[in-house]
């Protein structure tokens, strides 16, 4: 009879944990699109402006990864921490330098390149994007 009851009580509590993860990943739409290359360090919302926030996070791709022509929905601000060579389609090789700075506006098309070499591209960046969105969006 105890052993009944203790089956009973775990296959509710693993059916209550399922509905808190669905429910989490249905409300925080930037995780669905989100790129394993991304490490966030820090969210926090954006003082003064209740539908944006702030999120910071180390970004590293590998020799032979693609980072993919996005956009966000706000700005996009980064520093490369550790440059690498990089190729963009039709393009040249060119080598984006440590100490590197990049603005991407919002709604501006970007990356879309492939880091070539043997040395990954490591970038801290800074996103102000509206709250309730996507951290960036594929370009299709």
């Amino acid at each position: 009879m105890d052993n009944v009851i203790l089956v009973r009580v775990l296959k509710a509590t693993a059916m209550l944990f399922g509905v808190i993860i669905l429910s989490l990943a249905a409300t925080l739409p930037s995780l669905a699109n989100d790129s394993p290359n991304r490490a966030e360090i820090r969210r926090v919302d954006f003082d003064g402006h209740p539908n944006m926030e702030v999120i910071c996070s180390i970004v590293e791709f590998m020799p032979g990864d693609e980072a993919a022509r996005h956009f966000h929905h706000g700005i996009e601000a980064a520093y490369v921490l550790r440059g690498a060579m990089i190729q963009e389609p039709g393009k040249e090789p060119r080598m984006l330098a440590t100490g590197t700075n990049i603005v991407n506006l919002r709604d501006v098309f970007h990356a879309g390149f492939k880091i070539i070499g043997n040395q990954s591209l490591k970038l801290y960046t800074v996103h102000i994007v509206d709250k309730g969105q996507p951290l960036y969006d594929p370009v299709k």
